[in-house]
């Protein structure tokens, strides 16, 4: 609605429309004027009021035929229009509710009841033209809103889902920008995978392949992981970005732990179809820089630093189902879980030994 508000004051006498201009611009509206139907149609049409006060006897086209015509145009079907009328009020309120009209006045006009149904038609008015401008961006925010889940499903077949989600949503800082941020990262694979992928049928593999990716994928998601990468029977994913979680060590340990369980299912079907497999897991802690690693048209999420070399060793050290930890990771979850001490582990890539202690279950 238009601040201040516009009133078309509509009637043939020219003493009757100035006393109404009069009266409504004391009151701070803008006041507009036509002393014919036709007039007043086209006084609409350019001026655009918030509201019609329309004489009922004109010459040529009565008000009720200017109202029928004002709800027949979809652009004022809900103008509000009072009907001003000397005529008897019983007779002539049919008639214009008839005609559409929203509200009746009685000449000669009562100045008092005048300005109290103005404000209750502009009250009305305001509240159509809010519901109209939903109305109208409603299409434009729910098709954005659409794209929007279409890009989120797109990137989620390629990310994890909070780095799509970030990435989509925006933000302060753009997700794929390299940055540093301590991290806990596992690195998990399958033992025997090679000697396995050189005799079997390709579709055998890649059988095997579908039910460990789906059934550690799920895993993943429930604790809240960043799958960094696939290598076949491997996998790297991280925790405490992009999403910040205060129990990233706990997080990847528990989730190790519930991996192995789920394999355990997993092998005890695979040894029935005659696979020699198993599984192992590393699991550091530490600062890595983190960010788009790729080219124009294909980028990937990635994560370097010493803390994932570490991750990697201690994954292709670990035996058959042991799920080994850094001295950093066991410091953030000694409580939670039962460990055996390894002592210090000779890692390629580090030139001391490196603590170690595998995970054997969890407390409680």
């Amino acid at each position: 609605m238009n601040d201040p508000a516009r009133i078309l004051v509509v009637d043939d006498t020219p003493a009757n429309v100035k006393l109404l201009a009069d009266v409504l611009g004391a009151r701070g509206y803008v006041v507009s004027t036509a002393a014919s139907g036709k007039e007043a149609l086209d006084r609409v049409a350019t001026d655009c009021p918030d509201l019609v006060l329309l004489d009922v006897v004109m010459p040529e086209m009565s008000g009720y035929e200017v109202c029928k015509a004002l709800r027949a145009d979809p652009a004022t079907a809900l103008l509000p229009v009072v009907m001003v009328t000397a005529l008897d009020p019983a007779q002539e309120r049919v008639k214009g509710i008839e005609a559409g009209a929203d509200d009746f006045l009685t000449k000669p006009i009562n100045q008092p009841e005048l300005m109290a149904r103005v404000r209750s038609l502009l009250r009305v008015k305001q509240l159509w033209d809010e519901v109209a401008e939903l109305n109208r961006t409603l299409e434009t925010r729910v098709a954005e809103q659409v794209a929007q889940l279409e890009r989120l499903g797109r990137l989620k077949r390629f990310f994890s889902p909070q780095l799509a989600e970030a990435i989509v949503s925006g933000g302060a800082e753009d997700p794929l920008k390299s940055h540093r941020r301590d991290i806990t990262v596992v690195f998990l694979d399958l033992r025997g995978f090679t000697a396995f992928a050189e005799t079997a049928e390709p579709e055998e593999v890649m059988g095997v392949l579908r039910e460990y990716h789906a059934e550690m994928g799920r895993l993943i998601l429930e604790h809240e992981g960043t799958l960094e990468r696939f290598t076949g029977d491997g996998m790297m994913i991280f925790f405490n970005d992009p999403v910040p979680v205060p129990d990233a060590p706990e997080r990847a340990v528990r989730m190790a732990v519930a991996m192995r369980g789920r394999v355990d299912e997993l092998l005890t079907r695979w040894k029935k179809r005659g696979y020699d497999l198993d599984f192992g897991v590393g699991i550091a802690q530490g600062y890595a820089t983190i960010g788009a690693i790729g080219f124009e048209g294909r980028l990937d999420y990635g994560a370097i630093g010493t803390v994932t070399n570490l991750a990697a060793r201690l994954c292709g050290e670990a035996q058959p189902r042991q799920i080994l930890i850094s001295q950093r990771v066991y410091g953030g979850v000694e409580d939670s879980v039962e460990v055996e001490d390894l002592g210090g582990l000779t890692l390629k890539g580090f030139s001391k030994p490196v603590p170690a202690f595998n995970v054997l279950r969890l407390r409680g």
